[in-house]
């Protein structure tokens, strides 16, 4: 139907396209195939592949054949600007890799999931207890924070590559060895990437043909009974393509359109702009290589064709009677840029690619897709391109953002290797991690959330640093009713503040307050048969009792080699009996080596049992008992407010062995222990306990334990190379607001980009950033303060409930 005088008025401009005599042919074709034909098409005949076979190698044409590789995003906007250097080289390196004989497709898709599936992987049942309306509250915020965000938008990135041989083995000889390589380039860069097999591949045809994300089922073994082919378990209802700028895909509306490179420079954030959307968006890059001795050619061409243009201008000129120097601006502008390129693939490591630019959008209705589409245009009006939708060419369009490896779209840019690598492919790395993640904030850059797994990371040890009042405690906190909520594991905590009391009353958890004044007693020489890997647990259990004299004793020089040997001789002597009959009533105390000393009648022996006397027999006798606190809940904390600055450090070394003891005990259980020291920086002023903290950083791992340290003196961390080793052996790292002096220390030490420095530089409580490995992240954790949740977490006086 004709438009009417206002409908052309209002039609927006489109850049005309030239177009070969057989481009026209083939537009018209289809012209004809579907004049007046507005019904819906069989979907499985217009997806072009011809087989799908199970290791992932989909056959296009009979010679035609391709693969595909999914790869994770990583941190570059926000790194530094030599490892965006690092990365954009690599990425010329992998596009230079490729030669004319391999097609590539990189593919980038953001795609919906069900909503109703993905809002339950959050919800944690009632279980009937006490502790039901916290997760409800826990359960609330999780909700929000995904309502908030775009985590209901999978964003996904894939690599296809195709190639052409005489027969499937040699194809799949060959493509197994690009596959090789361009996983290594992935690694140079230091993205994860993994080849796809073909399920997989299937399900992400599947999310392009379904955008609303229905589940994808399907199972090798029911081809055969069925008799259906793959094509008919991603195929979505129907296709209509009767419209010449946009088709029906089932009961959606799609367009697909092309990126019209107009500007002469272009920048790296380009494609990050198209994939910074909270819609569904299909974007896919088709890069050919030239054969560069052809291209060489080509461009000389070219030139010879532009001075013989200039000849001619200047005959014209000299008839004309002006001056023959004067010649038209286009003509002197590309005669210089082609010289320039002609120079740049001679001389540089530069290549000759073809590139097409398509993007794909799907909406509900059709208002919908044109608002889309708008706002993909205003993205590329942004860097001074246009978005012209592919008239007539929507089916070959779509087919064409398939991640098949194969282009039906002819409109092509020639372009350079570094112009081609500019659309980096990379943007910023989400932490998203299914199974037992739990909750630890919102990426500060796109709103989505961070579901993390400690025990999954190389070394699950982690560090909260931040200055007083940045919210360390309360990240800690957040972080325990996790734990509890999600997991069930135990949780330990060193409370030297008296801080984490409302939380651990609420959660039905046990609180063991030590004071000189309180009967509720531990025993530093507590220990089990399962202490130590060795088949005498009384190697680790001397180290401990050894720091513990060292810190009893004070002094710059430590323990002398002749008193460690009395202390040695002691540790053997008083656990021989418990040994022997490992009963309650056996167990030493402190009284026992101390006269253990005293027997061995040395002067050394004499003067370690002197220093010990007033922690036995004097005012400061509080671990001089047996145990007589039975821990039977799975959060424990250890309240150590009262003990005093004499005895405070000795009791945070006794909460750590304590602790060591019942992690020992909980692996033979198969159970995880969670274990947080609050004030970390007391442990490390002392070189005795600093030591025994790195024991513990060090071995933890091993025996299922994940301490976590919480402090706000970087410079302890760094004052000698073995306390460096705590941060070293920490491979999650919360970075709350940061001194001036310690910003310095970190950005050195954890190559930490100015970018992301930002976020700790006078940053609000519970803000900052997160390494996890080797990404770095920033991110905010709000908990709103009107619930409970806050109330028994909250530091801040007059905040906190009333218990």
């Amino acid at each position: 139907m004709p438009l009417s005088k206002k409908q052309r008025n209002e039609a927006p401009e489109r850049t005309p396209v030239k177009l070969t005599r057989a481009e026209k042919k083939e537009i018209q074709a289809v012209i004809r195939k579907y004049k007046g034909d507005g019904k819906p098409h069989s979907a499985q005949e217009s997806i072009p592949y011809e087989a799908m076979y199970q290791d992932g190698i989909c056959r296009l044409t009979p010679r035609t054949f391709s693969k595909c590789i999914e790869f994770a995003d990583i941190s570059y906007q926000l790194a530094q600007a030599d490892t965006k250097t690092a990365i954009f080289e690599n990425l010329c390196d992998l596009y230079n890799y490729l030669d004319a004989s391999i097609h590539v497709q990189f593919s980038f898709i953001n795609h919906k999931i069900d909503p109703k599936q993905y809002a339950k992987s959050f919800e944690i049942r009632a279980q009937g207890d006490d502790f039901d309306d916290i997760r409800a509250e826990y359960s609330a915020i999780l909700k929000n924070q995904l309502v908030s965000g775009n985590n209901g938008l999978i964003k996904r990135k894939f690599l296809t590559y195709t190639i052409e041989a005489d027969n499937l083995k040699l194809a799949r000889a060959r493509l197994r060895r690009i596959e090789t390589d361009l996983l290594g380039y992935f690694k140079s860069m230091g993205a994860v990437a993994w080849g796809l097999d073909a399920k997989a591949r299937l399900e992400v045809m599947h999310s392009i043909f379904h955008p609303d994300g229905e589940p994808f089922q399907f199972d090798w073994k029911w081809l055969a009974p069925s008799g259906l082919s793959t094509k008919d378990f991603i195929a979505p209802s129907s296709f209509r393509f009767g419209n010449a700028r946009l088709f029906g895909l089932g009961g959606k509306y799609g367009a697909v359109s092309f990126l019209n490179i107009l500007s002469p420079e272009l920048s790296d954030e380009m494609l990050a702009d198209f994939l910074n959307t909270e819609n569904g968006i299909v974007v896919n890059l088709h890069v050919q290589a030239i054969d560069q001795s052809e291209a060489i050619k080509t461009v000389k061409r070219k030139i010879t064709d532009l001075d013989a243009m200039k000849i001619q201008e200047q005959k014209r000129a000299v008839r004309s009677g002006y001056d023959m120097d004067i010649l038209p601006s286009d003509l002197a502008t590309y005669g210089q840029d082609a010289k320039e390129l002609l120079k740049t693939l001679q001389s540089r490591n530069e290549r000759m690619f073809q590139l097409t630019f398509l993007v794909l959008n799907t909406a509900d209705t059709r208002q919908k897709l044109d608002n889309d589409v708008f706002w993909a245009a205003g993205v590329a009006q942004k860097y001074n391109c246009s978005l012209v939708r592919l008239d007539y060419q929507q089916e070959q369009g779509l087919m064409s953002s398939l991640p098949l490896g194969a282009s039906h779209i002819k409109i092509e840019r020639s372009l350079t290797t570094s112009s081609v690598a500019v659309f980096v492919p990379f943007v910023t790395q989400e932490l998203f991690q299914g199974g037992d993640a739990m909750y630890y904030g919102v990426n500060a850059k796109t709103g989505n959330m961070i579901m993390l797994d400690r025990k999954r990371a190389r070394c699950p040890n982690g560090l909260k640093l931040g200055t007083p009042g940045s919210g360390k405690s309360m990240s800690c906190k957040s972080e325990i009713l996790s734990v509890f909520l999600c997991t069930p594991d135990d949780v330990y905590i060193c409370d030297p503040e008296a801080e984490y009391y409302p939380l651990v009353q609420r959660l039905h958890g046990q609180v063991v307050k030590l004071s000189p004044t309180s009967k509720s007693y531990v025993n530093p020489l507590d220990i089990n048969l399962n202490y130590s890997e060795d088949e005498s647990p009384l190697a680790l259990k001397s180290d401990f009792v050894l720091s513990f004299c060292e810190l009893v004793m004070g002094g710059k020089n430590g323990l002398e080699a002749i008193e460690k040997t009395v202390i040695d001789r002691a540790v053997q002597v008083i656990y021989r009996p418990y040994l022997a009959d490992p009963r309650p009533e056996n167990m030493p105390i402190l009284s026992d080596l101390h006269a253990a000393l005293l027997a061995q009648h040395i002067p050394e022996a004499d003067r370690v049992a002197q220093a010990l006397d007033l922690y036995v027999s004097g005012s400061l006798n509080v671990f001089n008992h047996r145990t007589n606190v039975d821990i039977e809940s799975r959060i424990v904390a250890f309240d150590i407010k009262e003990l005093g600055k004499q005895l405070k450090k000795i009791g945070m070394l006794i909460v750590q062995d304590q602790i060591w003891g019942r992690v020992t005990q909980n692996r033979s259980q198969g159970k995880a222990t969670w274990f947080f020291c609050d004030e970390f920086h007391l442990l490390l002023r002392e070189e005795q306990t600093a030591a025994f903290s790195c024991e513990i950083w060090k071995r933890f791992r091993k025996w299922g334990g994940i301490p976590t340290g919480a402090t706000q003196n970087v410079k302890d961390l760094l004052s000698s190379p073995e306390i460096e080793n705590i941060l070293e052996n920490s491979d999650f790292i919360c970075l709350l607001n940061q001194a001036s002096g310690d910003r310095k220390i970190l950005a050195e030490r954890l190559n930490i980009s100015p970018q992301q420095l930002r976020y700790v530089d006078n940053s609000e409580p519970g803000e900052g950033l997160l390494i996890y490995e080797n990404v770095i992240l920033p991110f905010k954790n709000p908990i709103p303060k009107n619930t409970q949740l806050y109330q028994i977490m909250t530091t801040r006086l007059g905040e906190g409930a009333t218990i």
